[in-house]
Order: structure tokens, then sequence, then C-alpha cells
């Protein structure tokens, strides 16, 4: 399966890394930056840091200002975006074949010579302390911020990526531009591109490019301890939102397919255990899923729900039936189930220059290089029913974290919940 991929990668001599998937059945090209930096390398007083800066990339160098930005990508009918998470920042574009190297300059432009204005970071911080409020006031998001919180207390991986409203209003030019010189050295950034692309291409544009990147890794990831923990916060709504979880596993363990093979099972889609059991026969809610979140050297395994407040008394216990099940009683035709939806979500995937960029990206920022589709599959195709037994029965013990926003009263106290996993 990965014969057919031209994958190649280069090591500039700052320390950038450059890596290309080349389809030439396609007339477009997905190209970006990926930052090994997020809200999980920040210190408590610049919690939010990476997401402003994010933000702040777009408003200005020394060549452009922030119209000029916008508008130069979108005369080529291109789109350029960025992200923050938990371990890394992104700045992608994506656009026709012939517009790649506007597409590099561009995002050298941003990531070297943002001037920071004083007036745009005033505005920028006000339009993010707006999007603090609105996820504030969507419950089925924040929720699953305090259940980060509560699995990963007083530690960087547990704060929000989008930051508090006291610390990102505090934030200013100077502490901006040194955090991006501390975190945004070359060693610390891939650029990664799919598509109609050309590797030696893309190599010399980079190292045209990106000329004035420190050449340094300054700082160092600070380790991530799950605890576990209880978050309730009641709110005059409809419903109650909940998520339930244990630690989980990072993407390196050996258990990765396995515990996504798990997920998919037990609450992946409209055929998995827990959808058929409380929305499909009970009734007790609307949506109900599973995920399994993985970093570098650590993760969460969560089950979400939303339910009446009548209802959530049944929940709970209901959801705790099912971990226990799970833990003795696998299916082969479920297994085969969950590794078809896992083949397909990854083979579909490969359909996409986007999916493919931002494949490659994460894989080099994981695991150092390239991971071939067909070793992805292999793995995938090795879990069995045994290994998903095994994996439930790893997970589900110890220390639960569980987070709930609304009419409360009714859910399940959290000794009673660890009791169940303990």
């Amino acid at each position: 399966m990965n014969g057919v991929r031209d994958i190649r990668t280069t090591t500039l001599d700052n320390g950038l890394r450059v890596v290309s998937d080349r389809m030439d059945s396609v007339e477009t090209t997905s190209v970006g930056v990926w930052v090994n930096a997020g809200a999980r390398d920040e210190h408590l007083e610049i919690n939010g840091i990476s997401h402003l800066l994010e933000h702040m990339a777009f408003k200005g160098t020394e060549r452009r200002d922030a119209y000029a930005i916008a508008s130069e990508i979108e005369a080529v009918g291109g789109q350029l975006n960025a992200y923050t998470s938990r371990e890394n920042t992104a700045y992608y574009a994506k656009v026709l074949k012939e517009n790649v190297p506007l597409a590099i300059d561009l995002m050298g432009d941003i990531l070297q010579h943002s001037v920071m204005a004083e007036e745009e970071l005033a505005r920028e911080r006000a339009v993010i302390l707006q999007e603090i409020r609105q996820a504030n006031d969507t419950p089925d998001d924040i929720v699953f911020d305090h259940f980060q919180e509560s699995a990963f207390p007083d530690q960087p991986m547990g704060r929000p990526v989008l930051g508090r409203p006291e610390v990102v209003n505090a934030m200013d030019k100077e502490g901006v531009l040194s955090y991006m010189s501390e975190r945004y050295g070359a060693p610390n950034l891939i650029v990664s591109a799919a598509g109609r692309i050309d590797h030696d291409e893309l190599v010399q544009l980079s190292e045209e490019t990106f000329t004035a990147l420190p050449d340094h890794q300054k700082f160092k990831r600070q380790s991530a301890k799950y605890s576990g923990g209880d978050f309730r916060e009641t709110r005059d709504l409809e419903q109650v939102h909940l998520v339930l979880g244990v630690e989980g596993l990072s993407y390196r363990d050996e258990d990765f397919y396995a515990a996504s093979a798990l997920s998919a099972l037990l609450g992946g889609g409209m055929s998995s255990r827990l959808f058929q059991e409380i929305r499909e026969k009970r009734g007790l809610a609307y949506a109900v899923s599973s995920f399994l979140s993985c970093y570098t050297d650590t993760g969460v395994f969560g089950i979400y729900a939303g339910t009446g407040p009548s209802e959530a008394a049944d929940l709970v216990p209901l959801i705790l039936d099912e971990i226990d099940k799970v833990k003795t009683q696998v299916m082969t035709k479920e297994v085969e189930r969950s590794r078809a939806q896992l083949k397909a979500s990854l083979l579909m995937g490969l359909e996409s220059t986007s999916s493919r960029c931002e494949q490659l990206a994460q894989q080099m920022l994981v695991f150092g290089r390239p991971v071939p589709t067909d070793e992805i599959v292999e793995k995938v195709e090795a879990v069995d029913a045994a290994a998903v037994g095994r994996v439930a029965n790893r997970l589900f013990q110890g220390a639960p974290t569980i987070a709930a926003i609304g009419p409360v009263i009714n859910v399940t106290a959290y000794k009673d919940i660890a009791k169940r996993l303990g």
C-alpha cells in the first residue's frame, strides 16, 4: 500500500525538517509548518500564549499588514489558517501547485518577521477573551476543559488551550516575542507538504525562506502526571453534560491500536455498545460517545454524554456496566467492525492532501519519521478480541476523572464511580 507513495524527508543545516508526500493525481498542494510547542509547554503565568501567538502571526509583518496576508493568499484562490493544540501549533495553507512558493513565503514571513504591533495585540486579546467567553457559554465544549484540568491538576497538561482571561489580558509584546524566540527554533519545526509537490523544490524554498529562525531548542517539556479528579458545576441547563474517563496511553504505546479499537467498539458510532444501550434501548441520551486522546507521553480515555436531569441517575451506572462487560466479553465480529472503521478512516484520509500533510507532520513530531501506511494497517489488523479485552482491563482501573455541568444533583457520586473502577 505504501509502495505507491513518494514520501521524502530532509533535514536542513539549521535543524529544520522538511517532509513531503507527492501526489501526481491532484492539482493542489497542502503545505504547512508544525511547531512542537503548545499549551502544555506554557508556564502558569503565560497560559494561553501559544494560542495568542498563533492569532498574532497573521496580524502583520515587516513586509505585510494583516490585510495583505489575507488578500495575497485569497487572490490565488488559496486558504491560509492555523490552530493550537496541547502539544503543537500549526500554520498551513492549501493552494494550486504553482502557488506553493507564495504559501511558503507567507508562512516564512509570519513566523520570522511578525511585528506584534501593540494596537493589534490589544485587539486580538479582546477577540480571544470573546472566544473564551463563547467556550464558557457552550457546556458541551467547556466540559472537556474541566475534564482535562481534573485529570491533570496543577500542571501545564491540564490547563486550557485558550488560557484564562486574566492571564491573556496581561500578555504583552515582549512576552509573546520572547516565547516565540524560545519555542520556534528551527529544530522544533516541521515543514510538511502533500499533493502536487516536488521535494527538491520544497527543500530549496525552505532553505531560502527560513533563514531567520533561531537554531536552538531552549525549552524542555514538562512531563505530565495523571491524577484523576471530580469537577461538578451546577448550571440552569436543560441537560447534564458529562465526561467520565480514566488515564489513557501515549501514541508510542504498544497498545495504541488496541485502545483505538476499544474506543470504536465502545462508543465509536451508531452500532457501538454505548450508543445502542444508552440511546437506542433506553433513550437516556441524544449524544453518547467515547474518545481516546493521546499525547507523546500520556493520554486519556473518556466517554461523553448529554442527558436530562432525571435520567442522570441511571446514566453513569449504565456506562460502568458497559465498561465491566467489555473487560470480559468482546466478540470477534465487534473487533472486525472496529478494525474496519479504523482502516477506512486511515485510507479515506489518504485521498485528501490536507489529511496527508497533517498526518506526515504529526508522525514526524511523535516518531521522528513518516510511518508507512502498510505498517499502520498491519498493526490495526493484528488487533483481536483478546487484545481489546486486555487493554480494557488495563485502562479501566484506578482513579477516574469526571466532569459534569448542568443540573448535576443526580450524577453518581465520585466515590461510587471510583469503587466500581478500583
